[in-house]
């Protein structure tokens, strides 16, 4: 995000006419970066590990941050875990079609990050 504009799609491959899920409840997505391939993502539970994470960060209101990672109760491996938590605005374009735009509180023109 340092250098412009940051485009996160998702895909995924699923018959959405035979099921009626929902589309944040899909397991497997294909991802892209800036129009790139760059892996597959999935869907998981938050396990006791993800809850200690979550609750560390819970006080911050806005930023990008490094927790340290077997340090304060917050994880037991070791390194460290770069988090951000934003604002995002969300715009369904139809039923397979959902974005998410990272909102600036500088009131700088257009959205940092885009998650499709």
């Amino acid at each position: 995000m340092a250098f412009g504009l940051v485009r996160i799609a998702l895909e995924c491959e699923s018959e959405r006419k035979m099921k009626r899920a929902r589309l944040l409840e899909e397991q497997l997505w294909r991802s892209y970066c800036n129009w790139r391939k760059c892996g597959y993502a999935n869907r998981r539970e938050c396990g006791a590990e993800e809850w200690k994470i979550l609750m560390a960060v819970e006080p911050i209101s806005m930023g990008v941050d490094v927790l340290p990672m077997g340090g304060n109760g917050v994880a037991r491996s070791e390194g460290e875990l770069m988090y951000m938590r934003a604002k995002f605005e969300r715009v369904v374009g139809s039923k397979d079609s959902e974005a998410f735009y990272m909102l600036n509180p500088d009131a700088t023109r257009g959205p940092k990050l885009s998650i499709y």
